[in-house]
């Protein structure tokens, strides 16, 4: 189990980075990450219902740490969706919104802070009440989702454990946002980049490898961070970034032939005009 698990979790998480060098849009590289993971997560199913598990220790262990890894994406992903999705206009009224999603988690934490210390000090006095299927306590924090639940790859608490770690996830997410918000100039003037990360990064590159800025003698690094404080965007990681257009096997310059083709249609059309 063991081992089909690593390889499936590796080619989930491969995949799912590669939908950021190969999707523009964020919300449609969301939703092409909860496809793959719930055809992720349907393979497992059907590993589990036809191999099924040595033992309890190796049951426990699939439903307390190994496939809740792969549910909270699914959750996350599925959070981040509804949060880009319900965001309204305006810093005021977007901040408002994510300190009200950010005061949703808390609740979670509240109402389950028991379980939140069993599972977080590593205790297992009740794994095998909880992290085997078809056994429950209904004392034991149990939630109605578990009734609705497929019993045959579902235990009393493998989900709960799926939603603390996806909501760690998602407080990451929100904090960044609300930073970025405090950090964003407010002048109306101001340029957003709202192309793509991956198209700024493949930019940055060109004119870095172009030596256009202090002759050559600039690092990449002061080069990418003049570009996220100018269109206030943080680029994370550009380097793995790079490192993904490098090893796309067709047109790893797609945004720069883009704005070769905008510019000459652009020249064009003032050229018929005249």
């Amino acid at each position: 189990m063991d081992k089909f698990y690593k390889e499936t979790l590796s080619k989930l998480e491969l995949e799912i980075s590669e939908l950021e060098v190969e999707v523009d849009c964020s919300l449609q590289r969301i939703e092409a990450a909860i496809h793959l993971i719930l055809e992720c997560l349907s393979e497992l199913k059907e590993y589990v219902l036809k191999k099924g598990f040595k033992n309890t220790n190796e049951e426990i262990r699939f439903f307390k740490y190994q496939k809740p890894v792969i549910v909270s994406k699914l959750i996350y992903y599925n959070a981040i969706y509804k949060i880009e999705t319900r965001r309204p206009y305006g810093n005021k009224r977007i901040r408002k919104y994510f300190i009200k999603e950010l005061k949703k988690l808390k609740r979670f934490f509240d109402n389950n802070l028991d379980f939140y210390k069993y599972y977080r000090s590593n205790n297992s006095f009740v794994d095998e009440k909880i992290f085997v299927r078809g056994k429950h306590d209904i004392r034991l924090w149990l939630d109605t989702f578990y009734f609705e639940a497929d019993h045959t790859f579902s235990t009393s608490h493998d989900y709960k454990v799926a939603k603390i770690i996806a909501n760690d996830l998602i407080q990451v997410y929100l904090e960044d946002k609300l930073n970025n918000l405090n950090l964003k100039k407010t002048s109306e003037n101001s340029l957003k980049w709202t192309a793509s990360k991956t198209a700024l990064t493949e930019l940055i590159y060109a004119l870095y490898s172009q030596s256009v800025f202090n002759n050559g003698n600039t690092d990449i690094k002061l080069i990418a961070k003049a570009f996220e404080d100018a269109f206030n965007i943080e680029l994370g990681d550009f380097y793995h970034t790079f490192m993904e257009l490098k090893a796309r096997k067709i047109n790893r310059t797609k945004f720069l032939d883009n704005l070769c083709e905008a510019l000459i249609k652009k020249m064009d059309e003032q050229d018929e005009k005249q």
